[in-house]
């Protein structure tokens, strides 16, 4: 009979293999988070992040929900400066320069560093002229090629390539999220962030984006955020597991926990709070 305090045997989670010649943490850091705390009004979203995320390599943002990775993850590209009340302290080093120092346009910042959200939003506009309108807006030359290219990189240029005049709005789920994974890879940035890329798709959809993932980091820097343990071990090479600090006076913040490859996050964690998390324990 089962008591308040069993605790149900979870199957361990299977993570992928990695067939990369050099362990991630031995790559370049492309993101060097420092000290980072997020505050909205006087609500402390996350708490003194300190991370670094390497070149050309899958970094996953596990956690309970409200623990702060959608707020982290903004941060690398200054989406948060969209939120009125929002305050970033702490550094983070794109390539060695604070993205939050004077004089760094937030813009030029996007332009390099995209971004692909939860739901997905194509413009009511046709396929061809979602994934154009970014390199038209910014004067890029050879608008026809980027836009084959971008489709191509994300697995949805046979699918379209003879209807890119209709509406992107006729596409499935899947294919619109593939259309705004396009959209983001057509003025050819060096990373690209995904916040829960996958929670809205079907099964057969989610499994296409993930095998895109897999393909992308060949020449991608690429950071997402996912409530799905199984899909983060699926195409993460390093995962990092963000909790809840709870006070006294019930006030919540986000902290990062534990940081590591993710095949030792999944079977060999460091952290209690990260076992009892991808065992089901609690979250």
């Amino acid at each position: 009979m089962q008591t308040p305090d069993t605790i149900l045997p979870v199957a361990p989670i299977e993570v992928a293999q990695r067939s990369d010649a050099r362990p991630p943490m031995h790559r370049d850091v492309v993101f060097d988070v420092r000290g980072l705390t997020v505050r909205y009004g006087t609500t402390v979203a996350v708490k003194d992040v300190s991370l670094e995320i390497h070149r050309n390599v899958v970094t996953a943002l596990i956690g309970p929900s409200g623990c702060g990775k959608s707020t982290f993850i903004r941060c690398l590209n200054r989406m948060n400066d969209l939120i009125p009340g929002a305050r970033v302290e702490g550094e983070v080093l794109y390539q060695g320069q604070n993205l939050y120092g004077p004089g760094v346009d937030p813009v030029a910042v996007r332009r390099w560093i995209g971004m692909v959200f939860q739901k997905p939003n194509p413009f009511p506009k046709s396929i061809y002229d979602n994934v154009a309108w970014a390199p038209k807006v910014l004067g890029l030359k050879d608008v026809d090629a980027r836009v084959e290219r971008a489709l191509q990189q994300a697995a949805l240029w046979d699918e379209v390539k003879g209807r890119l005049k209709r509406s992107a709005l006729a596409l499935s789920g899947g294919q619109q999220q593939r259309l705004c994974i396009a959209r983001a890879l057509a003025v050819e940035p060096e990373a690209v962030l995904l916040d829960e890329p996958a929670s809205a798709l079907d099964p057969i959809a989610t499994s296409s984006i993930e095998d895109l993932i897999h393909e992308l980091k060949r020449d991608y820097t690429i950071v997402i955020v996912t409530h799905n343990m199984q899909q983060a071990a699926r195409v993460a090479d390093m995962t990092a597991f963000f909790s809840l600090d709870v006070k006294e006076d019930g006030s919540r913040s986000g902290i990062l926990v534990e940081y590591d490859e993710t095949e030792k996050i999944f079977t060999q964690p460091s952290d209690p709070r990260t076992e009892g998390y991808v065992t089901g324990r609690f979250g």
